[in-house]
């Protein structure tokens, strides 16, 4: 018993680690140009597989599953539309919505076994539907929050100061806003998204934002059918391992491996002269190191909590965070309504979360 309430306890602070990081990881960036976000995807993904590579060898170099891969394969096919996202809708309403599909994907495929995967069960249903409600809720809420993104200007003395307005990093781990930005290449021109019609923007970002989110949901998914084939002596899988961090190499690996096949199909379209953002690097690396040391604590919940109960809490929980960024420190998010639909917002996300923590026992 000592054990287990030792475990559930590891559990509850991986995942506050994991929302605290996810909830700032995209900060080091959010003044930084990071124009079209497929050098800086590759900079962030370059970031998260070093990471892994060093659990790696903590970890004693443990098997190596390539289907895990499959999982980095998915979630960086999602996060390509992240600096999209950032530009239309701003961070922090960008991340709530991919945030609330990511919830739902990732808790109804382990809850009820989707994709080949063993259902998972949790002691107390009424309380993880409930609290799984009340994080979804916390989603649509996010929907009439309005958030005020810049467009990308120049003026001559911005351009002597080395800086342009730019609405770079407006959406990503859980809320945010516009900003000032660093621009690595003066005189550049506005990018598609900037020539969009403000009712476009918002469109286009919420889609993206909901196919990212479906995506990112789907990240544990090969690891768990591996866990779930490694007790069954039948199987290809059969003796996996059972503790889910040791499938983090492989996972990123494929995170790492799907955004360079990416960034080296858009260097052959742009024939071979793809816009590269030096100063977007070392902030890109650091972000890229503090998401990797969110997910590898969500490894960590999933193991200890399961995903049914992981998922709710750690995908709403970033928003607050993010929400404290965007509303405080980038003044993203403005107004009485806003801030009234926000607050509103964060009772129901820590109602939930609490309620969702309260179905594991």
């Amino acid at each position: 018993m000592a054990n287990s309430t030792e475990k559930l306890a590891e559990g509850f602070i991986a995942a506050a680690v994991s929302i605290l990081f996810f909830g700032s990881n995209f900060v080091p960036i959010k003044r930084i140009d990071t124009g079209d976000g497929i050098f800086f995807q590759w900079v962030l993904c370059a970031a998260i597989w070093t990471a892994s590579l060093v659990l790696n060898i903590i970890r004693n170099n443990p098997p190596f599953w390539p289907l895990a891969m499959f999982g980095g394969f998915l979630w960086a096919t999602g996060n390509i539309a992240v600096v999209p996202i950032l530009k239309t809708i701003g961070l922090g309403l960008g991340l709530l919505i991919w945030s609330t599909f990511n919830l739902l994907m990732g808790w109804a495929s382990s809850r009820f076994g989707w994709f080949g995967m063993d259902p998972v069960e949790v002691p107390n249903k009424t309380l993880n539907y409930v609290g799984t409600a009340l994080s979804v809720m916390r989603g649509l809420i996010f929907f009439f929050v309005e958030t005020t993104v810049e467009s990308t200007t120049h003026n001559e003395e911005s351009e002597r100061e080395g800086f342009v307005s730019s609405p770079e990093l407006d959406a990503s781990v859980n809320a945010s806003p516009p900003q000032q930005v660093v621009s690595v290449v003066p005189n550049s021109d506005p990018s598609w998204i900037d020539k969009l019609s403000s009712r476009q923007k918002h469109v286009l970002g919420c889609l993206l934002a909901v196919v990212s989110g479906l995506l990112y949901g789907s990240f544990f998914i090969p690891v768990i059918y591996i866990k779930n084939r490694g007790l069954r002596n039948s199987s290809y899988y059969w003796g996996a391992s059972q503790f889910d961090m040791d499938y983090i190499f492989a996972a990123f690996s494929g995170i790492f491996m799907t955004s360079t096949v990416y960034f080296l199909i858009y260097c052959a379209v742009m024939k071979n002269n793809p816009k590269l953002y030096p100063k977007a690097i070392l902030p890109g690396f650091a972000s890229g190191i503090m998401w990797a040391i969110a997910d590898m604590a969500w490894f960590l919940a999933n193991d200890y909590l399961s995903p049914p109960v992981s998922f709710p809490i750690i995908t709403a929980g970033p928003g607050l965070v993010a929400a404290i960024w965007g509303v405080f420190v980038f003044k993203e998010i403005k107004g009485r309504k806003n801030l009234l639909l926000l607050f509103f917002a964060c009772v129901v996300t820590l109602a939930g979360a609490i309620i969702t923590g309260l179905s594991r026992y």
